[in-house]
């Protein structure tokens, strides 16, 4: 009998995909990983002082433990807390203090979930690691492939992205072809206490909780001003432009007869947010980027033709991805595309769904122009 480590979250998710493969026929042993706690990261950091202590990690270990008990298989609590702090978070602050918009999940998936867990699995004698991702690994002719879940609706792909290619023959999505309806329709037949738990929507070690709030026990406020890119007028004043995203257009503040507002960019230097009204939302799109950290999940033959995410709940766009330098590859959009942001992952995908390659977003064009430098010759220059 084949032995399963799943992630037991404390997510109703996990649970089913737990339940799942014991009705498939494996040995299923439940894994909850720690990955925050705030007095060691804030010792960490030289500032035990910082009131962070807002994941809910704990009420969710009790979930997944209540989850083992109702499945009768063994949970073990596994520690990643350094890990997750060398690997993860402080990728995070760092890239904000750069004024780019990372993604953490994608980090945690890459470093934590498909990298220390599935080598923590692998050395203590599993043949496979599991989790309650919405996605599917297909094996063609002893190659692995990742591709979209059958849910469009819940995929969630576009996360796992950097992981390495390598993982996918020891790894299973036992919700790759069910719904989310399907699954609370199991956890609820199953009286799995977690049936009806609410779906997590914050970033991992965050919680549910303020974003900003969080942001400052880091990236102390420093307010400044917000500036239409237009008009080069003062609008408002932000809370420090580390804590905005392009494309934002909730939080700002901002009022007047110009409708919605959208953050177009931000200068670190200057602490300046610039922003557009809908009136003029052409200073959100791009026509191409370039991205760096570049990770292939199938052989690809450049140029080609293909689809790509520049964020997540975001619908395909047709791309062309070429080799830029022995670096970077530029990913081309000539229909234009709103919002995308320096930071964040490009992730592309064949047209049958299949994910292809995934890298981080370095900068945007538009015209040819790097869209930053646009951003500072309006404001700067004659």
């Amino acid at each position: 009998m084949k032995k399963v480590l799943v992630g037991l979250s404390g997510g109703v998710d996990s649970a089913v995909a737990a339940y799942l493969l014991i009705k498939q026929g494996y040995d299923v042993v439940g894994g909850f990983m720690r990955n925050w706690d705030s007095a060691v990261n804030n010792d960490i950091l030289g500032n035990p002082t910082i009131q962070d202590d807002i994941c809910p990690q704990e009420q969710d270990y009790l979930d997944a433990k209540k989850v083992s008990e109702k499945l009768n298989i063994e949970l073990l609590r596994v520690d990643f807390v350094k890990e997750y702090w060398d690997d993860v978070f402080t990728n995070f602050i760092s890239e904000h203090q750069k004024g780019r918009t990372p993604n953490p999940d994608i980090l945690c998936n890459k470093y934590i979930k498909f990298d220390a867990f599935y080598q923590f699995a692998m050395k203590h004698g599993f043949d496979y690691v599991a989790t309650g991702h919405y996605c599917k690994v297909v094996n063609t002719d002893g190659n692995y492939y990742l591709y979209k879940a059958f849910d469009s609706n819940k995929d969630q792909s576009y996360f796992l992205g950097q992981i390495n290619r390598d993982v996918l023959k020891n790894t299973l999505f036992p919700l790759s072809d069910i719904t989310k309806t399907e699954v609370r329709r199991i956890a609820s037949e199953l009286d799995l206490a977690v049936a009806s738990k609410k779906d997590s929507t914050g970033i991992c070690f965050i919680g549910e909780r303020n974003f900003r709030q969080f942001l400052q026990n880091y990236l102390p406020a420093k307010e400044g001003n917000i500036v239409d890119i237009s008009t080069k007028q003062v609008v408002g004043r932000h809370m420090g432009v580390l804590y905005y995203t392009i494309g934002q257009r909730k939080g700002l503040g901002i009022g007047g007869d110009h409708g919605r507002w959208f953050v177009v960019g931000k200068d670190v230097e200057t602490n300046e947010l610039y922003v557009t009204s809908q009136q003029d939302e052409t200073w959100l799109y791009s026509d191409s980027c370039l991205i760096s950290s570049i990770n292939f999940l199938a052989d690809v033959s450049l140029p080609k033709k293909c689809q790509c995410k520049f964020r997540y709940r975001q619908n395909d766009n047709p791309v062309i991805v070429d080799r830029y330098d022995e670096n970077y590859l530029i990913v081309k959009y000539p229909q234009l595309v709103k919002s995308v942001t320096e930071g964040q992952q490009a992730v592309v995908y064949d047209d049958d769904g299949k994910v292809l390659l995934a890298g981080v977003i370095e900068k945007t064009f538009i015209n040819g122009k790097w869209h930053k430098q646009m951003l500072f010759d309006r404001i700067h220059g004659e």
